[in-house]
């Protein structure tokens, strides 16, 4: 036995003896892999397998020989739903109750709380080895360093979003961008791409670790397709021309491509458009041409993608480990409709340093985002886009396949969310959640595990009873069964909340509160009950 494997089981034997993570037993003695791939803004209706129009063959793959959920549920926004999805619990009680302007008061820390232990954390407990590369948005001090939440080796983004060619920092506070690797500040390398840079680092720490024989959770955390829009022509030129019929056109396919893919019902209605989107026909002529680039740039970014978990998928199987992998891929959120290149106050930073010069859109100084009128395209059928608590800003695409998932090519159309992901991933692990963690007292995780389902002796995965609500910075919504009720107005009065009955409105256009008022008020209740737990502050301090 190597030093090193010794060290690690001794480690592993103190934690057991103290209690912190204990083993479940196992139907099998080998561990399976846990590889989870999350996009960062891309829209629901991008994937093929999910009737898009871009081309995702290996995600494509993945699906048929797994499942597709049409009814997956994160947080609104990047930063919420990496703490939730680290955490398996809700936003505040991670740390997250606000995106980029912490405090001090519970739930607003502005990074991962000690009320939680991390996906990692606990894995790590239970003899993985744990990776991830890309964006952690959860905190940029030392002590908040994804290298003290549970990773062996890490290579991050600490900020929410960066250049996909080199460190020229996006905020005047960091206008070089910040990237630590295990711990330790990180140089970018000049020239490398993003995607491929993220996929190149996991694929290395996985290869170094490989003759102990210990199973592996990989987070590959992208930062693609999220702005600014940047990939090379290969990629991007073989959707020239695809888009000249605007975003109009393109949202009418993918509600009908959706239907016929089916994950959407039939009856599923297009909602109106948000306020701030122009008709196609108002623009003139140059500016068509350069809204059809930025959503050339857009499809060729999740053409890349796609192309880089191919190469994982290949490295897995030359390594002989891919039918040994649970797979696991997702969206953080819904479409992105920000365009921060125009705005007050990123704007002048970003535009002193980037363009948005027709012939230089995609390169490595253009700055481009695809707005909320290729957003609502991306989120068909629902209603608005990231940032916002309708389905548009929270319903994302997820995939998973691999060892435990016996459904093959087949769509689950019920409720879930990512806080489902870390028990699913500690049954799979033979891990058991700790009540107390380097002393201190956790709160329990909020999710419930998919591994039933997966495997298929059962039907569903949360009842009609189960309650799953969220805030953040005042925006607000709770689902119980079919009925929801979101609020998208500041700041945040429970009589502003509006009901809809998901099973017959998709889009959230029929407020049923006055029709259903003892319903109504039953998801009210359970709203402020949601929010005495989790100490919601209305309005949080600084809010304008």
């Amino acid at each position: 036995m190597n030093s090193g494997l010794s060290k690690v089981l001794l480690i592993a034997g103190l934690l057991l003896f103290a209690g912190e993570i204990k083993p479940q037993s196992q139907e099998s003695d080998k561990l399976p892999n846990i590889l989870l791939l999350v996009a960062d803004d891309l829209g629901y209706a991008d994937l093929g397998c999910y009737g898009g129009d871009i081309e995702t063959p290996n995600l494509d793959r993945l699906a048929g020989q797994g499942v597709r959920f049409s009814r997956f549920h994160t947080s609104p926004l990047c930063a919420p739903t990496r703490a939730m999805l680290l955490s398996g619990n809700d936003n505040h009680i991670a740390g997250m109750g606000v995106q980029g302007a912490p405090f001090e008061a519970f739930g607003y820390e502005g990074h991962l709380s000690d009320r939680i232990v991390t996906i990692p954390q606990v894995l790590r407990g239970a003899g993985y080895h744990t990776y991830m590369a890309g964006k952690w948005h959860l905190g940029m001090e030392p002590e908040n360093n994804p290298h003290r939440k549970g990773f062996d080796r890490s290579y991050v983004l600490l900020r929410g979003a960066g250049n996909h060619y080199d460190d020229q920092g996006l905020f005047k506070e960091t206008p070089i961008s910040l990237y630590t690797e295990n711990g330790n500040p990180a140089k970018w390398p000049k020239g490398k791409y993003s995607t491929d840079y993220y996929t190149s680092k996991l694929i290395q720490y996985i290869e170094e670790d490989r003759q102990d024989d210990r199973p592996f959770f990989a987070f590959a955390a992208f930062t693609s397709p999220h702005w600014p829009l940047q990939v090379d022509k290969s990629f991007w030129k073989k959707y020239e021309g695809k888009y000249d019929n605007g975003y109009e056109e393109l949202r009418k396919k993918r509600m009908k491509s959706l239907k016929k893919a089916g994950m959407i019902p039939e009856n599923a209605v297009m909602p109106p458009w948000h306020p701030r989107v122009k008709p196609w026909d108002s623009l003139s002529l140059e500016e068509q041409k350069q809204e059809s680039r930025k959503m050339e740039l857009y499809a060729g970014m999740v053409d890349n993608l796609d192309y880089n978990i191919g190469r994982l998928i290949d490295y897995l199987k030359d390594i002989g480990e891919y039918e040994n992998t649970l797979i696991v891929f997702m969206s953080d959120n819904g479409a992105a409709a920000e365009d921060f290149y125009h705005d007050s106050h990123y704007g002048p930073f970003i535009r002193a340093h980037f363009n948005e010069d027709f012939d230089r859109m995609g390169e490595a100084d253009s700055f481009i985002s695809y707005g909320p009128q290729w957003a609502e395209a991306g989120s068909a059928p629902f209603s608005y886009f990231k940032g916002y608590t309708t389905e548009g800003g929270m319903v994302a695409p997820m995939i998973m396949s691999g060892p435990g998932v016996r459904r093959t090519n087949k769509i689950h159309q019920g409720f879930l969310t990512l806080v489902d992901l870390a028990p699913t991933f500690y049954e799979i692990a033979g891990a058991r959640y700790p009540d107390r963690f380097l002393g201190r007292k956790t709160y329990p995780l909020k999710g419930k595990s998919l591994v039933s389902f997966l495997k298929g002796s059962t039907g569903r995965i949360h009842d009609d009873n189960y309650v799953f609500a969220l805030e953040h910075y005042n925006a607000a919504m709770l689902i119980k069964g079919n009925w929801k009720i979101t609020n998208t107005e500041y700041p945040l009065e429970i009589q502003n909340f509006k009901l809809y009955d998901l099973s017959k409105d998709l889009g959230e256009q029929y407020d049923l509160k006055e029709q259903e008022p003892d319903i109504y008020a039953e998801l009210q209740e359970k709203w402020e009950a949601y929010a005495r737990e989790v100490k919601v502050l209305v309005p949080p301090p600084g809010f304008e």
